[in-house]
């Protein structure tokens, strides 16, 4: 009787525990990149004219002194890079087993994306 006290209700679970908190965030940034592609598509779709005067013009234009597409813009990159985080981090997780370089996959992930953040930043700021 005493191999089945791993099965049930007092089973012992394991890992993370990432499971819904990371669906729920791929999820809501898989819409906030959905959401930015339809604005842009529809900007390019209603523009008569594409030029670099329009384009530089869409990211200089405020609403109440905030720069509203430089913002989305941003927020739309932060979330890119959050759900590639997620699901690069799973995949070190499923297939990469020696911890070390587990660890180090990890580290070197973060790296990237946080670079990828800060050259974000510094390409719209400068618009």
């Amino acid at each position: 009787m005493s191999q089945f006290k791993d099965f049930g209700a007092k089973r012992l679970t394991v890992g993370a525990h990432y499971g819904l908190i990371d669906w729920l965030a791929q999820r809501v940034t898989a819409v906030i990149m959905a959401i930015f592609t339809l604005v842009v598509l529809a900007m390019f779709l209603t523009s008569s004219e594409l030029t670099y005067d329009t384009w530089a013009g869409v990211f200089t234009a405020s609403w109440g002194g905030f720069p509203i597409m430089k913002l989305l813009t941003f927020l739309t990159l932060l979330s890119l890079f959050y759900h590639a985080w997620i699901g690069v981090r799973d995949i070190w997780m499923d297939y990469i087993k020696p911890t070390a370089i587990r660890l180090t996959l990890h580290v070197l992930t973060i790296l990237w994306l946080a670079g990828c953040t800060a050259y974000a930043a510094l390409i719209l700021w400068r618009l």
